[in-house]
């Protein structure tokens, strides 16, 4: 059954979001924020009455606000404002990203601070119904006065014009795909246009997504990084409680140790060397595990705390505050989304150059304690899998150049009105870049891992492997002679996200 998420003049949750941008959840505006909005409405109407400049409803933007607009030309002035800010260039963003930026335009048009008539924000709930998706391009935002580029490509197809897919991805004419959906064209009035555009919602739309992609990725991790250990012949003593939650005790620590110590629980593996003195300590990349996935954990948890707050937030320049005046301000800046969206990119970089460790250890035949070269079935005719780290390591060193801030590189525009930009949305697009390289990564641990494990026998992995694995060989097979390996690597990759790996601790 679809979900209906209903959206009040009191926000949304991130939740929420996801349903909307990933599952098509069917949108609905509260009668409350419909008030709120025809409430707000009747105060731009007061100031189109007089004949005090107002910036967005009888000025112009940016560098031009000082230019004075007639009654006569305000309607050409919004009209003006989203033809000429849909700039954006390059491929077209992904559709969950477009629906995400959508949605959350939505909730701060339904908080009743923009001005907009409701009719803006039901047609716009509209085309989130009908499954029609303008068409984003990669390139245009600087992350400052908003995604200005990539929410007035969205403007546009509320007018009836720019480009547009409909629910199947096909690209066809805004016109034809409005009226088969039964939407009427919006006319904008003062300050809608603006109040379409000005927001941070393209960058907070991909920084929601990500925090729930990476958090699934450290689950996933844990686990397969608890499957690399008993590969390599490694200790579970590491990962006891006792070691984390009171020595040293950061949460997402804590977390990923007691997941690691879980997974290798049970396992004649572990137990068929448990007394061997020659085995004191592992390397780092198995024993330190937790630490790394831990302080990654802990990295999203601040990050999910500013998209909180970023959420519940009402950006647009100027707003209506609640006793009717109208004033800019700057909360359009997004240096807070920003800054974490780089942070992000540095964490995960780091959790995939560990797993890269891992994967690198199994294959050595120096360092796998007995394990054949590259886990090849004749090591010499076969080369196992030597290359599939090749393209791990690729992957991992991608990543690291993907951990460049962005958010450190501001350039001004607008003739130096806006002298300083926050880059967002450079940050969340490397940063998506960065979660499914990453995915790639681990899938190829686990890949491995799970090789290296059957190699064992006639040990037997713990329970939450031997699950792991014999899920995972329903689409990937497992040791023997060469054979093409880049389609079982996709799968793999699909195996990781899709959450699968989950699957074998529940």
């Amino acid at each position: 059954m679809q979900k209906v998420v209903v959206i009040s003049n009191q926000g949304m949750s991130a939740a929420d979001v996801l349903e909307i941008a990933r599952h098509n959840a069917e949108v609905k505006l509260s009668e409350a924020a419909l008030s709120a909005m025809a409430a707000s409405r009747s105060h731009i109407d007061a100031l189109v009455a007089s004949s005090q400049p107002v910036y967005g409803v009888s000025t112009g933007f940016g560098a031009l606000a000082n230019r004075y607009v007639s009654v006569e030309q305000r309607a050409q002035l919004q009209r003006s404002l989203i033809r000429s800010h849909a700039a954006g260039v390059g491929a077209p963003v992904e559709r969950e990203v477009v629906r995400a930026l959508m949605a959350l335009r939505l909730k701060t048009l339904a908080s009743g601070r923009t001005g907009v008539r409701p009719v803006v924000a039901t047609t716009m709930a509209a085309l989130l119904n009908a499954g029609i998706t303008p068409l984003v391009r990669e390139f245009g935002s600087l992350g400052c006065s908003g995604d200005l580029a990539p929410l007035s490509h969205c403007a546009l197809v509320l007018m009836g014009e720019g480009e547009a897919v409909d629910s199947n991805g096909v690209q066809r004419p805004v016109p034809e795909l409005l009226a088969e959906a039964g939407i009427a064209p919006i006319e904008l009035q003062e300050k809608e246009g603006l109040a379409l555009i000005n927001g941070t919602d393209g960058m907070l739309g991909m920084l929601l997504m990500a925090v729930f992609d990476a958090n699934q990725i450290c689950d996933s991790i844990d686990v397969i990084a608890a499957m690399s250990v008993e590969a390599q012949l490694g200790t579970d003593a590491v990962f006891r409680p006792e070691l984390h939650e009171a020595l040293r005790p950061h949460p997402g620590q804590t977390l990923s140790a007691a997941r690691m110590f879980a997974a290798l629980q049970g396992s004649p593996i572990v137990a068929s060397h448990v007394n061997d003195d020659d085995r004191v300590q592992d390397a780092y990349s198995l024993r330190c595990a937790p630490q790394v996935t831990g302080a990654v954990r802990d990295t999203i948890s601040w990050a999910a705390t500013v998209a909180e707050r970023e959420l519940a937030a009402t950006i647009d320049n100027p707003v209506v505050l609640p006793d009717g005046r109208v004033s800019s301000n700057g909360n359009f800046h997004g240096a807070p989304v920003a800054y974490v969206l780089d942070f992000l990119a540095i964490a995960l970089a780091d959790l995939g150059s560990m797993s890269e460790r891992r994967t690198d250890r199994m294959l050595d035949k120096a360092r796998s304690a007995g394990l054949p070269p590259f886990l090849a079935d004749d090591p010499g005719v076969d080369s196992g899998l030597m290359i599939a780290q090749y393209t791990q390591a690729a992957l991992v060193s991608e990543n690291k150049r993907l951990a460049s801030p962005a958010s450190v590189d501001s350039i001004p525009s607008s003739a130096m009105q806006e002298d300083h930009v926050s880059m967002g949305w450079s940050a969340a697009r490397k940063l998506r870049t960065a979660i499914s390289n990453l995915t790639h990564i681990i899938a190829i641990e686990l890949v491995t891992a799970s090789r290296a494990i059957e190699l064992r026998a006639p040990l037997t992995p713990s329970p939450v492997s031997a699950k792991i694995i014999s899920a995972l060989r329903q689409s990937v097979a497992g040791p023997g002679p060469d054979r093409y390996l880049s389609p079982e690597l996709t799968a793999a990759s699909e195996f990781v996200s899709a959450g699968k790996v989950m699957h074998g601790i529940r």
